[in-house]
């Protein structure tokens, strides 16, 4: 009861906490749901908002405690369940999130945020061809939104429908033209897409001094732009620039990288240990990010025996746990150090567990995270069974490949590519551990093939990994292109044409601005 003994009207305070919660007035949503929860503590709703508070304070795990607490008491809401599965994204817990949102979608849910929120969970847990319904929904329910229209945009553009990718890119465009994302999205899935106009906007927002990630994206776009029409030294100069703040605003030098391989070396004496889980349905493509690890996995994968996960995460999120390093990163050299003390069988059973429900259906199936290379001898260790193809390129066209992508600038793994030269560093280190694991995995687990020899001799390099992966040939994965799975990788265009050559010797295109790189390779003996 109130003051003056009437009963309150905890569906006002319920709408006041929603708007304060809008306008980040954080202590003031909580102080409604505090005294919502007060007069009935089995408000499911006030228990979703503290939630929501929570999350945006980036403490999922109290975010996903108090959800719980909430769908215990209201379990129709489709919002609640996507925003569950948000959660465990965030936690790196992908197969629980895949499921929240299965349950989220099976509650018809009408509102265009929980449909969005719902698509992005699925993405997070690789299911891009379900995440295509609900975006689609959610633009229908709500086309105001740039963001959504941009998520849309990616899914198209994962399952291969690159005209209605790039009509969504536009849309956001159209409704923000700030959207720097767009701009650079949109360049990956058209030839030379930007209209003089469109690029006289590039070029006045770059030079309105944006912030740096958008910069970036404004820049690799513009470059994607220059390179599609043969100006290559107008297309490197564009990537400088939008590295350059990138590059001085790191968080952590390259000798961290250093440190991560140093640890993965020590780690080679685990691939002559015993035991292990005895799955032999994982094949573990990796090696550095543009080598040719998509394209691998197109013909593997168009076997009717293989089926392709995508990039996971999953083996290194299994090692973390069992290692219970107490570093808030997965992927570190304490952790890798931690490997020997943990029991093999265990680490292989809880990583194919962790596959399910997405896996199991055929014999074999892919994992495609290129940053497993840090983990081969533990591969082998944990999954005696397992494949390993490790993928390796023309030195200087790895590095360059590298520079000219654009990686998720959040995600520091791969922030090495902000710097020419410490793309080569980079490739230095991770030749020389490629070395060490042909040396100390057996070659029934373990072989590398070359970008090169795939695009020159197809045929034979498909049979070999085929046979390699203990299975018969089909002539079917020579036929990669019409290969209708969905590619989230940054080669999503490229490895739905035909072989094509023109990315062999692409260095040469840069030969002069490159002469730096060059050099440190040939000083280090790779060239």
């Amino acid at each position: 009861m109130t003051a003056n003994g009437t009963a309150p009207d905890l569906s006002a305070w319920q709408r006041e906490a929603e708007l304060a919660l809008d306008r980040r007035d954080f202590r003031r949503a909580h102080e409604l749901c505090l005294r919502i929860l007060a007069a009935n503590p089995a408000h499911a709703a006030a228990l979703f908002l503290l939630a929501m508070i929570a999350a945006e304070h980036g403490n999922f795990g109290k975010a996903l405690e108090v959800i719980d607490l909430a769908i215990e008491r209201d379990a129709t809401q489709p919002e609640y369940h996507a925003q569950r599965g948000r959660c465990l994204i965030a936690l790196h817990r992908p197969r629980d999130a895949f499921e929240s949102a299965q349950r989220a979608l099976a509650l018809e849910p009408k509102g265009a945020l929980t449909l969005d929120t719902i698509g992005v969970v699925l993405t997070r847990a690789g299911a891009h061809a379900e995440a295509l319904e609900p975006f689609r929904r959610a633009v229908a329910r709500d086309p105001s939104k740039a963001q959504y229209w941009y998520n849309l945009g990616a899914s198209e553009q994962f399952v291969g429908d690159f005209r209605r990718a790039a009509e969504a890119y536009r849309r956001a465009l159209a409704l923000d033209p700030k959207h720097h994302r767009s701009w650079s999205a949109l360049a990956q899935v058209a030839k030379a897409p930007f209209g003089v106009a469109e690029v006289a906007e590039l070029e006045r927002q770059l030079a309105s001094e944006p912030g740096e990630d958008a910069e970036l994206h404004l820049c690799h776009a513009l470059a994607k732009q220059a390179e599609d029409v043969g100006r290559y030294a107008e297309a490197f100069s564009y990537l400088e620039r939008g590295k350059r703040r990138k590059r001085a605003a790191r968080s952590q030098t390259f000798a961290a990288h250093e440190a991560l391989f140093a640890a993965a070396a020590r780690t080679a004496p685990l691939a002559a240990e015993a035991g292990g889980f005895e799955s032999a349905e994982p094949v573990f493509i990796v090696g550095m990010p543009r080598t040719g690890t998509t394209l691998v996995e197109r013909i593997l994968s168009n076997h009717p025996a293989v089926f392709a996960a995508g990039e996971l995460t999953n083996f290194s999120l299994a090692l973390k746990r069992l290692a219970a390093t107490p570093s808030n990163r997965v992927l570190d050299a304490e952790t890798l150090d931690a490997a020997a003390r943990i029991d093999a069988r265990a680490l292989g059973a809880a990583y194919v567990d962790s596959t399910r429900p997405r896996t199991g259906r055929t014999p074999r199936f892919i994992d495609k995270m290129p940053l497993n290379f840090f983990y081969a001898a533990s591969i082998h260790r944990a999954l005696p069974n397992a494949r390993i193809i490790c993928l390796r390129r023309n030195a200087l066209d790895a590095c360059l490949s590298n520079y000219r992508q654009l990686f998720a600038t959040t995600f520091s793994y791969y922030d090495y590519a902000f710097d020419l030269l410490d793309t080569g560093r980079y490739y230095l280190r991770f030749d020389a551990l490629a070395r060490l694991w042909r040396a100390a995995i057996p070659a029934s687990s373990y072989t590398e093939i070359r970008y090169e020899d795939v695009v020159e001799s197809t045929e034979r390099e498909a049979r070999r990994l085929i046979d390699f992966c203990g299975l018969d040939w089909d002539p079917r994965c020579l036929a990669f292109a019409e290969n209708a799975a969905p590619v989230a990788t940054a080669s999503s265009v490229q490895v739905r044409q035909p072989i094509y050559r023109t990315a062999l010797a692409r260095w040469r295109h840069y030969e002069q601005e490159i002469e730096p790189l060059s050099r440190l390779l040939r000083d280090a003996g790779v060239l």
